[in-house]
């Protein structure tokens, strides 16, 4: 077939890219300067709106794997990516039920806490020590597959540059880059920047998405409607498209995917921090209701475009020859086709943001937990002295750094082992055994003070072992999600006979239990005036970038992507914009 014409990044793209990297440092910045002291630099005091928050989390669960590999999946099963991908409207309403107001009344100041109050100190730095080299590898997968998506968006997998007597591909070069600026404006302002940048990349991929989402269809529809797209898209796809096929049609798969969701979107370190950075349980409750809806809208304005893909580029093979799985590139190639120079570089920017909300996330909540859960301790332990508050930051930063060098580190290594999608999916199924005895623990509370460890130790030796020794190798991830979910089940439940009230080591056991059981109190004075100025922040960064869009009207267009889409999206912008400043300007009366 054909080769479709693509508009390639530009320098008008590139100077947008630029743009937002500028943004995203100044963030961090402007945040900076609200962390009075740890409490802020950890959990934003309790001060973040519930909104901000959530939008915030939910971002965060997205990457550039959702935009590649999901992508790829949608391109190829078809319906099944709905069901799979919109999972987590489930998870969080579980959350909205149960899980956000219990992790709010823990009143927690770190989010591995929770194991020292319900557990025991043994248990959190069990869990501290096991968490870092996870975190650490989803970083650094986290930019792997960001940076090979943006290398080949930007043209440079045949560039290489020369530093010193170093030689750097490209695809090395931006990672280092990409990087340096995510531990700079998380390193610099802790918390709120992270939901600020956060913020501004839902922002930034709500536009994308909304946009791609017509214009995909009108295209399909050759001139005749949205509607004419829709027909042909019903009447052209492979057969059995809207069918479930492939993993979506194993009862297997989805029963280990939902153990997944319900475990990824419910106990995940860096969602207890969100909910413990609002002023109370109601605004938690709120926080996974708005991420509840946003899992079941967002992912579908991305999947129903991919869709479209099928027929748009019937063999994606030919397109993408260099290319080994060229169904992942089903999502880029529309924007590269359809979109025209401005949007271009605001879809790459879009990309870009999403792996940085999942990032930061990680760096943020692993930086508490080292800082407050393993540093402070140990140094109350040898000297009997506690870590200053500037000795806190001091050590988050410095944990951050190395975090964020040895991330760089792995993004170059994963190359070797054949790629990050089958690493990913098999390493992060046996993580879960660390999960299941959390989301028990803060369910049933009647187990001795090692029965998460003991817990989450046999669930990830019983799920290695079936693994090595090549139990149903073509289930592996449902085999390993499963296994684990029921092996730590029953250790769990086989600890409750070992349950003493009194063992003096349940002490913190009762101040949590007596916590669970008292309601953090609605409190609309919680989050100040200056908390909510931060929406003045986003609403400029809006009307920035809505302007640099309309300006970009101005570019030459083509017949497939005419330029006025720069218009709609720069409008949209700057609508967002005024209203947000104006809510801030509110606040402040």
């Amino acid at each position: 077939m054909e080769r479709p014409v693509f508009n390639t990044v530009n320098g008008y793209d590139y100077a947008l890219i630029a743009l937002y990297f500028a943004i995203i440092i100044f963030v961090g910045f402007y945040a900076a300067r609200r962390n009075k002291d740890t409490d802020q630099y950890f959990e934003g005091g309790g001060q973040i709106p519930w909104f901000l928050a959530g939008l915030s989390n939910w971002v965060s669960g997205f990457s550039a794997f959702m935009f590649v590999a999901a992508a790829g999946f949608t391109y190829r099963w078809g319906i099944g990516a709905a069901l799979l991908f919109t999972s987590a409207t489930w998870a969080y309403l579980v959350g909205f039920l149960f899980f956000a107001k219990m992790w709010r009344r823990c009143r927690l100041s770190s989010p591995l806490q929770f194991l020292t109050r319900r557990f025991s100190p043994s248990t959190t730095y069990f869990y501290s020590l096991t968490a870092i080299v996870p975190a650490i590898v989803g970083i650094g997968q986290g930019l792997y597959i960001l940076c090979i998506f943006v290398s080949t968006a930007l043209g440079l997998n045949d560039v290489s540059f020369e530093v010193g007597p170093i030689t750097l591909s490209g695809f090395q070069a931006l990672t280092i880059v990409t990087g340096f600026v995510m531990v700079l404006y998380t390193a610099v302002g802790g918390l709120w920047a992270a939901v600020l940048s956060d913020a501004v990349q839902g922002i930034i991929i709500g536009v994308m998405t909304i946009i791609i989402l017509p214009v995909s269809y009108l295209h399909l529809g050759a001139g005749e409607g949205l509607m004419a797209g829709i027909e042909r898209l019903l009447a052209e796809v492979p057969e059995g498209y809207f069918e479930l096929n492939g993993p979506a049609a194993n009862p297997w798969f989805i029963t280990g995917y939902v153990i997944n969701m319900m475990l990824g979107y419910n106990v995940a370190w860096h969602l207890v921090q969100r909910y413990n950075s609002v002023p109370n349980e109601s605004g938690a409750r709120k926080m996974a209701l708005l991420c509840c809806i946003l899992s079941l809208i967002g992912p579908l304005m991305w999947i129903l475009p991919v869709m479209a893909a099928t027929v748009i580029f019937p063999d994606m093979n030919a397109i993408w020859p260099q290319f080994a799985n060229p169904d992942e590139a089903s999502f880029v190639s529309l924007a590269l086709l359809l979109l025209p120079h401005g949007m271009i570089g605001f879809v790459v920017s879009a990309i870009l943001s999403a792996t940085l909300g999942q990032a930061n996330d990680a760096f943020n909540w692993l930086a508490a937990t080292i800082t407050r859960d393993i540093v402070v301790p140990l140094r109350r332990r040898l000297t009997g002295k506690t870590l200053s508050e500037k000795g806190q930051l001091r050590v988050a930063w410095t944990t951050m750094s190395v975090v964020g060098v040895l991330g760089v580190v792995v993004a170059f290594i994963i190359p070797r082992f054949g790629g990050a999608f089958q690493f990913a999916l098999i390493y992060f199924s046996l993580i879960a055994a660390f999960q299941m005895p959390v989301a028990l623990g803060l369910i049933f509370r009647r187990t001795p003070w090692w029965s998460a460890m003991a817990a989450s130790s046999a669930a990830l030796v019983v799920a290695i072992t079936l693994m090595v020794i090549g139990v149903f190798p073509e289930h592996d991830f449902a085999r390993n999600m499963i296994v684990e979910a029921v092996v730590a089940t029953l250790v769990f439940a086989v600890s409750a006979k070992f349950f003493r009230e009194d063992d003096p080591r349940h002490a913190t056991l009762k101040d949590l239990e007596r916590d669970l059981q008292t309601p953090m109190e609605p409190d609309d004075s919680a989050v100040s005036a200056g908390a909510m100025q931060v929406y003045g922040l986003i609403g400029s960064v809006c009307l920035i970038l809505g302007v640099v869009l309309a300006l970009c009207t101005f570019l030459p267009g083509t017949p497939v992507a005419p330029s006025h889409i720069n218009l709609i999206a720069g409008a949209m912008l700057l609508v967002l914009g005024f209203g947000l400043r104006h809510l801030a300007a509110k606040a402040n009366q």
